[in-house]
C-alpha cells in the first residue's frame, strides 16, 4: 500500500471518530427537542459528518484527520477548493466512488492514492503536506 493511501486511510479514521463524538454529543440535544427516531438516528448524524467536513475543507483544505495524517485535498489546479467541488466530491465518495474503484482499480492504483473516482469527478487531488 502506498504512503499516500495509508494516510488516507488514517485520515478517515480520524475524521469517522471525530464525527462519531460530535454526532453523539449532536444526538442527546437533538432528542430533547426532536421526537422524530429518523431525524435522530439518520438525519442529525449525516448533518454531522457533511457539515463537519464540508466546513473544515472550506476553511483549510484539510479535515482535521487530513491534518493529522499529513495531507490535503486542493483542486487540481493547485488552488482551493470551491464550494461545488466539495460537494460533489462528498456525495460521489459516498454513492458511486467504491463501485467504480473496484471496477477500474488498475487506473485509481495508478497515481499513488494521490486520485480516487471521486477525486476525478470533483476535479481534486490529493497531496502530502
Amino acid at each position: 500500500m502506498d504512503s499516500l493511501m495509508k494516510k488516507r486511510v488514517k485520515g478517515i479514521l480520524i475524521d469517522t471518530v471525530f464525527s462519531t463524538a460530535v454526532s453523539a454529543a449532536v444526538e442527546q440535544v437533538v432528542k430533547k427537542k426532536i421526537k422524530n427516531s429518523f431525524v435522530q438516528t439518520v438525519a442529525a448524524p449525516a448533518l454531522a459528518l457533511y457539515g463537519l467536513e464540508y466546513a473544515q475543507l472550506r476553511r483549510s483544505g484539510q479535515t482535521i484527520g487530513q491534518k493529522a495524517a499529513g495531507i490535503k485535498v486542493q483542486s487540481e489546479n493547485g488552488g482551493e477548493l470551491t464550494p461545488e467541488q466539495i460537494i460533489k466530491r462528498m456525495v460521489h465518495r459516498d454513492t458511486i466512488s467504491s463501485l467504480l474503484y473496484f471496477k477500474d482499480r488498475k487506473t485509481y492504483n495508478a497515481s499513488s492514492g494521490a486520485k480516487f473516482p471521486h477525486d476525478v469527478y470533483a476535479e481534486t487531488v490529493v497531496k502530502e503536506v
